[in-house]
């Protein structure tokens, strides 16, 4: 067991100032409150919903730090807040926040925590959690997901996304991804995507339904990572009864829905967001993901694939790496 360190005032964060710029700051020790618990931080990944809050339109919730990002940590219990003898002290635990994670100390509910596989890196643990929280919890939670169904991923090769194609593959669906380049349809295929489709920089949502219904079929469950006129192919290509999960917005908020289509193949359109959650929801949410994909990754059935390992002084290149779309996986920034 690791002894507890105080930082004093030489906490170093990743803050997010009011014109859009990130830089490193100092910060006095957090102190964990009541259910809460301390975590040193060795890894924190990078989400498009940080890119959102650098940019003035995603604001933490109440309880989180306003200016310091970071939705994801991995790290070591260093001390507990009133109330708390669980996770132990030193122990290896990962989970999501709702803000201040890329900094060398959270303090975070005990109940958003869940133990870190051996096997797993502590710093690259850290790109795991919202990734596949946010997944299993669309998926097997909202969509009812069941072995041999197909499920569609867009943005197949993003975090979200090849964490997405793994527990698909592990619960015995076929998975159809769409990716903007062949290189990322190509490494996804390593991971055993089953069906590839390509998708244009120009989106034509009939012509590449069409695409995805020739290569895979009707659709079952749909995790669409990408909004916009993405969903008016989620509705096209998808069967009698399907799911529609709404993940996220890189392609934008709004589109026209065919709502004819919805009501005749009896659709569920579904929409979810993790961080503005209740606790007693994200609690929920970390004990499923406990329950059912912390095993997977003890067994190494499924695990984070890690594009980059960057640290804090390189945080702004991180950021602009994430916000070109162009890493395969997650970015996770080391704070050791």
């Amino acid at each position: 067991m690791l002894p507890v360190r105080r930082y004093g005032h030489d906490v170093r964060a990743l803050v997010t100032t009011p014109d859009a710029t990130l830089r490193v700051e100092t910060r006095p020790d957090p102190e964990p409150g009541p259910g809460q618990v301390l975590v040193r931080v060795h890894g924190a990944g990078l989400n498009r919903a940080d890119l959102a809050q650098l940019a003035g339109n995603y604001a933490a919730p109440t309880g989180s730090p306003p200016d310091i990002l970071g939705l994801e940590f991995a790290g070591e219990v260093v001390a507990h807040g009133p109330g708390v003898t669980a996770p132990a002290l030193g122990a290896r635990v990962f989970g999501i926040a709702g803000g201040g994670a890329q900094a060398d100390l959270l303090a975070v509910p005990a109940a958003q925590c869940a133990p870190v596989p051996e096997r797993l890196d502590l710093v690259e643990a850290g790109g795991v959690p919202e990734a596949f929280i946010t997944v299993h919890d669309a998926m097997v939670t909202q969509a009812r997901v069941q072995a041999g169904e197909t499920v569609l991923v867009h943005a197949v090769g993003s975090g979200v996304g090849t964490a997405a194609l793994q527990l698909a593959r592990a619960f015995g669906c076929p998975v159809v991804g769409t990716a903007r380049t062949p290189e990322k349809l190509e490494r996804c295929r390593e991971l055993g995507l089953d069906h590839a489709v390509l998708a244009p920089r120009r989106l034509d949502p009939v012509a590449l339904a069409a695409e995805i219904t020739a290569a895979a079929g009707p659709v079952d469950v749909t995790l669409d990572l990408v909004g916009g006129e993405y969903v008016v192919t989620d509705l096209t290509v998808a069967g009698p009864l399907g799911r529609i999960v709404v993940i996220g917005l890189m392609a934008g908020p709004r589109t026209q829905l065919d709502l004819g289509t919805l009501m005749y193949k009896r659709l569920r359109l579904l929409g979810t967001m993790l961080r503005g959650r209740s606790p007693e929801e994200k609690a929920d949410a970390t004990d499923a993901f406990t329950r059912d994909v912390v095993p997977l990754l003890a067994s190494g059935e499924v695990g984070p694939v890690i594009a980059r390992r960057m640290t804090l002084d390189g945080a702004n290149e991180a950021y602009e790496l994430l916000a070109a779309d162009a890493v395969f996986g997650t970015i996770v920034l080391d704070l050791t």
